[in-house]
């Protein structure tokens, strides 16, 4: 028996997530991380598929296409073998973090789009390289099958011009598109759709702030299901603070070091994507979680970072909320919204002003997805399991199925 399935891939510079979920009903039925952990020769691909223990495979690859490939492989026939079924991969849909301006929902990909898609590379030199060799290699993989392109831009392609123009001359905007976009919105989409189910009644004009803070971090304003305004820029790096990327900071400094210091353009790109944010404060990591322990060990840099990365967090929750006009709900998501209880605890500590109060109970036994507010608040506290993967999967059928029509 075969039956039609999708299979959602997400790609960064050093791991790729695939997930298959069957067609008709969207039920995943196997999904897997491949991962490189630093050596190019060398992943691990740890497979998950429903009512079985997880699997790991440690493969010797020849280079990141190669990878995908066979990661690819070993997922599909772990999932054909756990359902007794031939899912024949209908359509592939990839995350691709940059659309521009001309891209504001899911598209198909071909030759012409492919090379559309190669232009946003210097915008997120991490994701888009990557996303395009994850798109090569599928097709390889799956000839027949249709591929299509999710956006993480989309999301915001509607934000005002009062939001996106950045205070410079408008030339630059008109000329070379300098403008300020906005990032993770497949997540902050997904997280919408979610919170407004948990509050229980319609969208409307329901009033939140998505904050999605993992290794990258950013936090959205929605109003009414629609996106008004995110944190991050023209690039993914301004914004909140994050694992090694800066955030914002004053673009003075980079005039002052390279005058002052002699640090070169390709100097400071590595510092500001590499070598700051949680790793450059801390001295300690780049994860969140060995800096939490290293905090509680009593080291004094790493206590600094947490304390830094929470008064970014909160600041940017206030400017967010008087954009709105007021707060209905507060979302925390991705690795360290969902599993930080510290984070969660600290950002909310002077948000009593916006009517924002945690329940230190629920805030400590919070199992995704749940409402860690206290009864009396007049916003909620949700906390969200994003699923990016289900929203890249729901997005692409819906193209597939307007398209059969």
């Amino acid at each position: 028996m075969t039956a039609a399935s999708i299979l959602v891939v997400n790609a960064g510079s050093s791991s790729v997530k695939f997930a298959i979920f069957d067609f008709a009903t969207l039920q995943p039925t196997a999904t897997a991380l491949l991962d490189w952990r630093g050596n190019s020769r060398q992943a691990s691909l740890t497979l998950s598929v429903p009512d079985r223990e997880s699997a790991c495979h440690h493969l010797d690859v020849l280079d990141y296409r190669s990878g995908v490939a066979e990661g690819l492989s070993i997922l599909r026939r772990s999932s054909d073998d756990a359902k007794g079924t031939d899912f024949a991969i209908r359509v592939v849909g990839h995350r691709l973090i940059h659309g521009g301006q001309e891209i504001r929902e899911p598209v198909r990909i071909n030759a012409a789009m492919k090379m559309t898609i190669a232009r946003f590379a210097r915008l997120a030199p991490l994701h888009i390289p990557p996303g395009i060799e994850a798109i090569e290699a599928t097709e390889t993989a799956l000839p027949d099958a249709d591929q299509i392109g999710v956006f993480d831009t989309a999301f915001f392609a509607h934000i005002p011009p009062a939001a996106y123009l950045y205070p410079l001359p408008y030339q630059w905007y008109e000329q070379w598109g300098i403008r300020r976009f906005g990032y993770h919105g497949t997540s902050h989409a997904y997280c919408a759709e979610r919170a407004t189910e948990l509050i229980g009644h319609d969208s409307g004009e329901l009033r939140l702030i998505i904050c999605h803070l993992g290794q990258g971090a950013s936090a959205t304003a929605v109003r009414g299901g629609v996106a008004m305004t995110n944190s991050m820029g023209l690039t993914p790096l301004e914004g909140l603070m994050m694992g090694t990327r800066s955030g914002t900071i004053d673009p003075g400094i980079l005039i002052h070091v390279q005058r002052e210091h002699g640090l070169t353009v390709d100097e400071l790109d590595e510092v500001l994507h590499h070598r700051s944010g949680l790793l450059g404060l801390s001295g300690v990591s780049s994860d969140f979680r060995k800096v939490e322990d290293a905090a509680t060990g009593g080291h004094s840099r790493a206590q600094l970072a947490l304390d830094v990365y929470a008064h970014r967090v909160r600041e940017q929750i206030g400017a967010l909320t008087v954009s709105l006009g007021g707060l209905d709900a507060l979302v925390f998501t991705g690795g360290i919204g969902e599993n930080s209880t510290w984070l969660r605890r600290e950002v909310c500590r002077g948000l009593e002003c916006l009517e924002v109060h945690l329940d230190d109970d629920r805030n400590e036994t919070c199992q995704p997805d749940c409402d860690v507010a206290t009864c009396d608040s007049q916003a909620r506290i949700l906390v969200i399991h994003t699923r990016e993967d289900l929203m890249i999967a729901r997005q692409t059928r819906q193209l597939i199925t307007d398209g059969a029509r």
